[in-house]
């Protein structure tokens, strides 16, 4: 019976193993702190699977190979460039704002955190960081729904509309439900089937067309037909602003919410050390999977020509395509379901965190400063539901490409909030309006400079413009001495901690 097809089996079998985390994690949430942070006890495993799993997204293993198949390797400087700057962060930011935020007010959130830190303006930087946060957050979760929605669509042969909201439906009941402590035990679970299938799906098509020479012939057939260099980093003809704008993905990670929140609710910036080594020896992995399976996936389906209708004539369905066709079934629903593991980990941190910015920032900010924990937990879920039902609305073009909609959104965030971040925890000289004021030219700059039509990634011009504007603000206003004096605190403490 079809409704008895293992992969059915598979999927069902995981999203209840979810739905059991979520349970456990809601009988362990005892106040709004545990809801949004877990309580800051994460320990340095928990913390680099979060980090990685939570990063990411459905654009992993859809978007990524999409592109590789679709263009060649020159599409693998967005992984180098992230790669470098993942690492980067990890190894200057990560310690250092999870110390900057306890002594900041135990802020829990990244609005509340830019409040407390500059002394001034508090009520203007929560509303502009807040509000850069829902408008990005609402894109990239929009993203998360249609990658979700087009592995249901391919798996259960179900039509679009009714897609959307099979693929979401289990992220948000398990994040309504156990909030931050669901969302990272859940992402250890999600991270390892990630790795599983991104490392053994381009072994599996390596050795179905029967080694090397089977695969260089493959791709000289590939060549001839398309007339595409696919094997060369840097195509002839291809400008080093190309390979500038693909690889400044990297830029991205010093300004994403939902990843500086992996970092905020470590238990101490010791557990930073342990958790950098192993999330980036997952992500890197991961990645060369990624774009090995997309590299591989166009071999593959230049000698097997009958099979290509399984990718419906998208390019971001290639993985999904190469699941179904080389394994058998019960292998295929665990590999599957990693499309699912990457989609759920990343929209349910992005839920989460649209949701603290409207809870903690917004109604406990302005409209009720003596909210108890058990309203703020409760409003908390219902802002899930409410950023949840926009996302689903944004995503309804089935058109809709996973990676225009994650580089856009990574984008405003790496550019409104990355240097704003760093030069947080790095220069006690930065002021509150110097932060306000490249916060917000880095956002604006991100959302003209698409209609400029040039080729340049928009996080560039974005991340520069902030940081400019951020320093020469700062250089010519002052910083209260109580600022100054707690950020020696906080960095005195993080000496002490990393050497200790």
């Amino acid at each position: 019976m079809d409704n008895l097809n293992p992969m059915y089996i598979t999927f069902a079998l995981y999203i209840v193993a979810l739905l059991g985390i979520g349970a456990v994690a809601y009988m362990a949430t005892r106040n709004f702190g545990d809801y949004i942070l877990g309580g800051r006890r994460l320990g340095g495993f928990v913390t680099g699977l979060a980090a990685g799993a939570s990063d990411m997204s459905g654009w992993l293993l859809m978007g990524l190979p999409g592109a590789v198949y679709a263009s060649g390797l020159i599409e693998a400087w967005i992984a180098i460039g992230l790669t470098i700057g993942a690492y980067l962060n990890w190894l200057f930011v990560a310690g250092r704002l999870r110390i900057h935020t306890e002594f900041c007010n135990n802020s829990l959130t990244l609005p509340e955190y830019f409040a407390s830190r500059f002394g001034e303006y508090g009520t203007l930087l929560k509303i502009a960081s807040a509000a850069i946060i829902l408008l990005f957050f609402t894109l990239y979760s929009a993203s998360g729904v249609v990658a979700g929605a087009r592995l249901f669509q391919q798996l259960f042969d179900v039509d679009y509309s009714t897609a959307i909201w099979l693929g979401a439906g289990a992220t948000i009941i398990y994040t309504f439900v156990g909030g931050f402590l669901a969302v990272s035990w859940s992402d250890s679970l999600q991270a390892s089937l990630m790795f599983f299938a991104l490392i053994f799906t381009p072994i599996a098509v390596y050795l179905s067309l029967g080694g090397a020479e089977e695969m260089s012939a493959a791709f000289s057939a590939a060549v001839a037909t398309s007339g595409k260099t696919y094997s060369a980093l840097v195509p002839e003809g291809t400008s080093a602003l190309a390979i500038f704008s693909t690889a400044a993905w990297g830029f991205g990670y010093f300004g994403q919410p939902h990843i500086l929140a992996r970092f905020m609710a470590a238990e101490n910036a010791k557990t930073i050390v342990s958790a950098r080594r192993i999330s980036m020896v997952w992500m890197i992995l991961c990645l060369v999977g990624a774009v090995y399976a997309g590299y591989f996936g166009i071999a593959y389906f230049q000698e097997n020509p009958d099979q290509i209708g399984v990718l419906r004539g998208d390019s971001e369905r290639v993985f999904m395509g190469l699941a179904m066709t080389l394994f058998n079934p019960w292998i295929a629903g665990i590999i599957l379901s990693a499309i699912l593991a990457a989609v759920m980990s990343t929209l349910s941190a992005q839920l989460l965190v649209c949701s603290s910015a409207l809870t903690e920032d917004f109604y406990k900010g302005f409209i009720r400063p003596t909210a108890s924990q058990a309203e703020l937990v409760w409003l908390g879920r219902i802002m899930v539901l409410a950023i949840a039902v926009i996302a689903i609305v944004l995503a309804q073009d089935p058109d809709s490409k996973v990676l225009g909609l994650v580089s856009y959104a990574w984008a405003g965030f790496g550019a409104a909030f990355g240097p704003v971040v760093i030069f947080s925890v790095f220069w006690k000289r930065t002021t509150a309006l110097g932060a306000l004021a490249g916060m917000v030219i880095g956002a604006v700059v991100v959302v003209c400079w698409k209609y400029t039509g040039s080729s340049l990634y928009e996080i560039v011009p974005g991340f520069f413009a902030c940081s400019i504007v951020l320093v020469l603000v700062s250089l010519v206003t002052k910083v209260p001495e109580t600022v100054e004096k707690r950020f020696e605190e906080a960095d005195a403490e993080y000496k002490r901690q990393m050497t200790a």
